[in-house]
């Protein structure tokens, strides 16, 4: 007599695909979850392609030194796969092991930022035309991050009010900043060349860019309309990792990053300069025209005016805010004579 098969047992999601989910339930950015995977995925392979859950304190530790001593990983790097591997144990695996508080988290130590003069920012924003002209004109001008930056949408820039509203920024706030009054006619001219992308999707009947967390099922079509349109919108369209889907998705920054590279190194700068050193500048600037602190921390969207602080220190010995003693030595004391050109040796 016939019997039906039996059923399979259903198959457990993969270690990697149910990290993937719980970053995607916590909304995580797309950057966090590449990594997280990416530093997982190291950890497996470093001890052989063991499961996390036969591993625990030890093992993680084993990996983080190797890191650090053998690959010589810098700090935020070390924290950064630290924390993936913390994410696995108590967000994705349950695990609450007393081990997990022992391991020690190397301290970033303060650097200060890399700064640009305005003659340097003029000289590299003169080497930049086009989209990325506008693109860097706008994080100088603004103080943007560059994916602030990137994912600007129309309906954010407000011409009659010159202000820039910036969504879901680092920490996930929002905030306002200034639409400079010179950058407006090339921002509008940016916008009319989205708008010729736009266009060209609306005919093709392309489904809209993306929408931020659940906003696509609750508004279908807002995603095709202009005002949800990228500001820096890409020329092709890609696929997007998380849902599969072709469409038109922003400017991809690391294009953006060469095209700066390139105007840096001809402007004939010497120090490594990229696109967050116009930010570092834009505060350094304001706070050296005399705009308060306070000011400035809203503009940038710091949680902590410390973290604004580092820009007053650039300020406290750059251009003459605190004098050398050599330059209050006698005239001939300072100054560094060449020896005669004759031929003798100089005892």
């Amino acid at each position: 007599m016939f019997s039906p098969p039996a059923a399979r047992a259903p198959v457990a999601p993969r270690l990697l695909d149910q990290v993937r989910e719980r970053v995607r339930y916590l909304h995580y950015s797309l950057r966090t979850e590449e990594a997280y995977i990416h530093w997982i995925r190291a950890f497996v392979r470093y001890h052989g392609r063991r499961h996390p859950r036969e591993m625990g304190g030890p093992q993680v530790e084993a990996f983080l030194s190797w890191l650090s001593g053998d690959r010589g990983v810098s700090v935020s790097t070390h924290r950064q796969a630290l924390s993936a591997l913390l994410f696995l144990y108590q967000q994705v695996l349950g695990q609450q092991l007393p081990w997990m508080d022992a391991i020690g988290r190397p301290q970033r130590k303060p650097r200060l930022p890399v700064v640009l003069s305005p003659a340097e920012v003029a000289a590299v924003l003169a080497l930049l035309d086009g989209t990325h002209g506008v693109l860097a004109r706008l994080l100088y001008g603004t103080g943007m991050r560059i994916a602030e930056a990137l994912q600007l949408r129309v309906k954010d820039v407000e011409f009659e009010r010159r202000v820039v509203i910036v969504r879901s920024g680092k920490g996930g706030k929002d905030r306002v900043v200034m639409l400079p009054a010179t950058l407006a006619p090339g921002l509008l001219q940016q916008m009319q060349r989205a708008r010729v992308l736009w266009e060209a999707d609306a005919r093709a009947g392309r489904g809209g860019v993306q929408m931020p967390d659940a906003l696509e099922r609750k508004y279908p079509r807002a995603g095709a309309s202009w005002a949800w349109f990228w500001v820096f919108p890409q020329v092709e369209h890609t696929v997007c990792p998380r849902t599969g889907v072709e469409r038109r998705h922003h400017l991809f920054d690391q294009t953006f990053q060469r095209a700066f590279k390139r105007a840096v190194l001809a402007a004939g700068i010497d120090r490594p300069a990229t696109p967050h050193t116009l930010r570092h500048s834009f505060a350094t600037h304001l706070l050296q025209s005399g705009t308060d602190i306070r000011t400035v921390q809203e503009l940038l969207g710091h949680s902590d005016v410390s973290t604004t602080m580092i820009y007053t220190h650039v300020l406290k010995v750059a251009a003459g805010g605190t004098r050398s003693p050599l330059d209050a030595l006698p005239g001939d004391a300072r100054l560094v004579h060449e020896p005669a050109a004759c031929g003798h040796a100089v005892h």
